[in-house]
């Protein structure tokens, strides 16, 4: 199926059809399914930088590792404060409070938008009538792949505070069961950088490895 997606230009649906066309009784297991797919999204390549495989590898993580003592290296961005080439990426994030260099663009996983203020409908009293799927909630956190100063912070625990590592001021929460995103999405595993916490620098390369503030 791999092989016709990708030679065809096919999606999962269509090379599953001409699947069962061949062979009526062929049935692809549910994990299959999610890895076929997760390659139609990545563009019929295994792109280990695109975030759907870096959300896909941490499911895969918490399923394997459910006490969390030994997470593998590759798991984690590299601190940017640890490394002085140019930025793969032109957009860095900073500690609101201290400055202090937190995550690149690069490490944000994107979602979907969730059904809004209806997804937390379980959460209220107000009637479910009255909230509406036309009424969109803003997505107020990044939600990154673990970051190297993390570390310390997340092995041997399943839930807690991500804290500025030079601060100490809050930025957020991780939770390896998933957390909700304000937009109603949900989001497994979690680890959760609220916007406000945090400042949003654009770079410009300038002479080589240096870079420019805008």
């Amino acid at each position: 199926m791999a092989f016709i997606m990708k030679t065809d230009q096919l999606t999962f649906e269509k090379a599953y059809d001409i699947l069962r066309t061949v062979k009526p009784e062929a049935k692809v297991n549910e994990g299959f399914e999610w890895q076929l797919k997760l390659y139609e999204a990545m563009g019929y390549e295994v792109d280990t930088s695109s975030a759907f495989y870096k959300q896909y590898r941490l499911q895969k993580v918490t399923e394997k590792c459910p006490k969390l003592w030994n997470l593998p290296q590759e798991l984690f961005a590299v601190d940017p404060t640890t490394i002085s080439q140019g930025l793969k990426d032109d957009i860095l994030y900073k500690c609101r409070k201290c400055r202090r260099s937190l995550f690149r663009h690069s490490s944000i996983l994107g979602h979907s938008e969730g059904s809004g203020p209806i997804a937390f409908a379980h959460k209220r009293t107000a009637p479910s009538s009255v909230l509406t799927t036309g009424s969109q909630a803003q997505c107020t956190s990044y939600f990154i792949e673990p970051v190297q100063w993390m570390e310390s912070t997340l092995l041997g625990v399943m839930d807690g505070q991500l804290l500025c590592p030079k601060c100490s001021a809050k930025l957020g929460s991780f939770n390896w069961y998933g957390e909700q995103c304000s937009c109603g999405r949900w989001i497994t595993p979690a680890f959760q950088i609220h916007k406000n916490r945090v400042d949003e620098m654009k770079m410009l390369p300038v002479l080589g490895s240096q870079t420019k503030k805008l």
